[in-house]
């Protein structure tokens, strides 16, 4: 734990005042899911994604997200060498272990799509040809919200590929001040060296994956999930594989809080994140204003919470 600790800290360095969205997206690297940061420009998102990777001492690379990005343009192509006769895959931006798809909504949905055979199955298809990504393979794409000019909506299909969502928020006065002193004059991302390897991660994602979840919470997970398709402001929940999200990042959150078991707690404070981007609330309830972060959480308060099992 000494290392996912350095990360941590290292990155605290850099990123002022977002220790919580750090540890969500370390929690899904862990899980082994892809993750997805929204809020407004400005307010941190790439530069966290870029601090986590510069840290890991992995394989990084970034797409930023135009109108006219193409599939290809992400995936990679073949090229013709005439000397040979033959052809050469050109490898895209998503060959690699942290892949940062920054501003994915300004990416048209025939771009973005071209995302998901590598998010969900962790390879890619060129002219016929089907090749597995490096292991590990990590998606953080960055979002801002849907008002702004330029931007196109992510489909259902993809947004389920994310195992969470997790927002930003402004500063507050004094982490705002904080980040004047320290990006003001240079950039701090210089400053980063690696302090992990490709083995660390997967080290630490096969040590999550032992993690201990007692049988009463599986049944109080399933049980949290079911009641999003049941809730009367829902008119599509969240389905098993949101049921699965949350059991593995549960047991990635508890690894790093040094545990080796789950508590109702890991499943209560990422069932927001897990649940909420997977929920579609009826016209009505929308044009009302209520949010499907709302909705989780008044499905957790009148849910009963099962007493912690000693069995671990």
């Amino acid at each position: 734990m000494r290392g996912i600790q350095t990360i941590r800290d290292a990155v605290g360095r850099i990123v002022v005042g977002k220790d919580e969205a750090l540890e969500l997206l370390l929690a899904g690297l862990l899980a082994g899911g892809h993750v997805l940061v929204e809020d407004v420009p400005g307010v941190g998102k790439t530069l966290l994604a870029k601090s986590l990777a510069a840290v890991l001492g992995i394989d990084f690379h970034r797409l930023q997200c135009t109108p006219d990005l193409t599939p290809t343009d992400v995936t990679g192509f073949s090229i013709y060498e005439r000397a040979t006769g033959t052809f050469r895959f050109q490898p895209g931006p998503v060959v690699t272990n942290i892949l940062l798809v920054d501003e994915i909504n300004r990416a048209v949905p025939r771009t973005q799509s071209s995302l998901l055979e590598a998010m969900e199955e962790r390879q890619i298809t060129v002219d016929g040809s089907t090749s597995p990504l490096p292991v590990p393979f990590f998606v953080i794409a960055t979002q801002n919200p849907i008002e702004h000019e330029g931007t196109f909506p992510l489909p259902e299909a993809q947004l389920d590929r994310f195992l969470l969502k997790i927002p930003m928020g402004y500063p507050t006065l004094g982490e705002e001040q904080e980040i004047l002193r320290r990006h003001g004059d240079q950039d701090s991302l210089t400053t980063l060296t690696p302090q992990a390897s490709r083995e660390d991660v997967t080290s630490w994602q096969a040590e999550a994956r032992r993690i201990y979840v007692d049988p009463s919470l599986d049944r109080y997970l399933v049980e949290l999930v079911r009641s999003t398709r049941e809730h009367p402001a829902v008119s599509f929940g969240a389905s098993p594989r949101a049921s699965l999200a949350l059991y593995r990042v549960a047991k990635a959150l508890a690894f790093l809080r040094n545990r080796s078991y789950v508590l109702p707690d890991d499943i209560q404070y990422l069932a927001v994140p897990v649940l909420g981007h997977r929920l579609s609330l009826r016209r009505e309830e929308r044009l009302r204003g209520r949010t499907p972060s709302q909705v989780v959480e008044e499905i957790l308060a009148a849910l009963p919470v099962p007493v912690e099992s000693q069995g671990h």
